[in-house]
């Protein structure tokens, strides 16, 4: 399963990034998607590798992509109009010369990017029970530990950073429109995968108390 993964990812990855990147921009000259690509393939890589050599029961989770709870097969499906508008006005964008975002700004973004995707990977390390799809597992236990004891959902936070900058390291204005709706898709997500946690994860009732923030620290 290993082996063929990494080569569906390797085989898929130009793909997409083409369809929805340098297909709507109409030239490969777009020269923030290069800077973008890499600020994502590097913790991506990492990820990838660390999952495959150290912990496959989580990479077998993160494949996982259809939801059990009705809530969330709801969520998921609203989800995928900004994920989808947010890729590809960028490349619309450059296409038109809608917006002028500064070099530095950019590089600025594409930074943050990274942190974003380099903040998820340090959750994977933490919680082996990171599942793509809204769940719990007999013999899961609740972690507090690392990032955990920061948010309760620090996995999400990781992914609110990447999306509110990848418009500005896309070098677009006009993309963060889409994108911005994310934070709030994510919080509805987060109130019902809560609902799930207290309902069937011993212990998650009193990490709540313990942890009083479920995805800023300080704010909510």
């Amino acid at each position: 399963m290993e082996r063929k993964l990494i080569i569906k990812i390797l085989v898929s990855y130009p793909v997409v990034v083409y369809a929805f990147l340098f297909l709507p921009a109409g030239s490969f000259r777009f020269w923030e998607a290069w800077i973008y690509i890499v600020a994502l393939s590097v913790p991506m890589v990492l990820t990838l590798f660390y999952l495959v050599r150290n912990d496959p029961g989580l990479l077998e989770r993160r494949l996982r992509l259809k939801e059990k709870e009705e809530v969330q097969k709801k969520i998921v499906r609203f989800f995928r109009v900004p994920f989808i508008l947010g890729f590809l006005t960028p490349g619309l964008d450059y296409r038109f010369n809608w917006s002028e975002v500064p070099t530095v700004l950019v590089i600025m973004a594409n930074v943050m990017v990274f942190l974003g995707y380099l903040w998820v990977y340090f959750v994977f390390r933490e919680n082996s029970y990171t599942s793509r799809i809204v769940e719990t597992e007999k013999g899961q236990q609740v972690i507090t530990t690392g990032p955990y004891a920061v948010v309760r959902h620090p996995m999400y936070l990781g992914m609110i950073i990447m999306f509110i900058f990848t418009p500005v390291a896309l070098g677009s204005w006009w993309a963060l429109f889409p994108f911005g709706l994310v934070p709030l898709i994510l919080m509805l997500r987060i109130y019902d995968e809560e609902r799930v946690l207290l309902r069937d994860l011993p212990g998650y009732k009193d990490y709540c108390r313990k942890t009083r923030y479920r995805l800023i620290p300080g704010i909510w």
